[in-house]
């Protein structure tokens, strides 16, 4: 590939002389598993180019910072060396955020930002189980109130308050409430591998 004209040869916002900033995109580099030429690649740089700004002899634009934080699953802050705001590990009752999807309501009781996300969730008995949800990672609930009907591919669960499950969420599943009043749950997931972080949702008759 020829390097004459990389990407960031023009002028550019500058980030003065950052201590260390070279080894750190080598570090973050080797600890994805890409080579220098696999890299450069994917941000559009010659091999070359990618090697002057892991040694220190070109300062990288920040479109091309950009580009290296997300082939390296990082930050353009932890690149640069910043130190990581520090996360409240609490959280309050008072400040627990609410919303609706699918006709459940639900409260985030974990902290944002976080692969794992942690919901407490209310189904109301008149939601139907049509909805077939995969994704990839894992899926933890517990049952508070009420009685769970828990579809797992081919096989059905009812879980009662105080009842748990956990599976792979790659599993196709379907929760539904079998109660009057509804059931009430914690449910915690994670969306491992996913570039979106969003479910993947099918419909019988209607593939995904």
């Amino acid at each position: 590939m020829n390097d004459s004209t990389p990407p960031d040869a023009g002028p550019s916002p500058s980030f003065g002389e950052v201590t260390g900033l070279g080894a750190r995109l080598r570090e973050r580099r080797r600890g994805s598993g890409l080579t220098l030429e696999a890299a450069a690649a994917r941000v559009g740089l010659s091999p070359a180019h990618l090697s002057r700004l892991e040694t220190d002899r070109r300062q990288p634009s920040l479109p091309v910072l950009l580009g290296l934080s997300r082939a390296y699953g990082t930050t353009v802050a932890e690149l640069l060396g910043e130190e990581p705001a520090t996360r409240d590990p609490v959280v309050r009752a008072g400040r627990l955020e609410s919303g609706q999807a699918g006709g459940w309501s639900y409260r985030r009781v974990g902290g944002a930002d976080r692969a794992m996300q942690a919901l407490r969730v209310h189904i109301p008995p008149a939601v139907q189980d049509s909805v077939v949800r995969v994704h990839p990672g894992e899926e933890w609930l517990y049952v508070l109130t009420g009685r769970l009907r828990l579809t797992l591919g081919e096989r059905v669960h009812l879980l009662d308050p105080g009842d748990a499950a956990h599976f792979d969420s790659l599993t196709p599943h379907r929760l539904a409430a079998v109660s009057a009043d509804g059931v009430e749950l914690v449910f915690v997931h994670t969306l491992l591998q996913s570039p979106t972080g969003a479910l993947c949702v099918e419909r019988p008759g209607r593939p995904h």
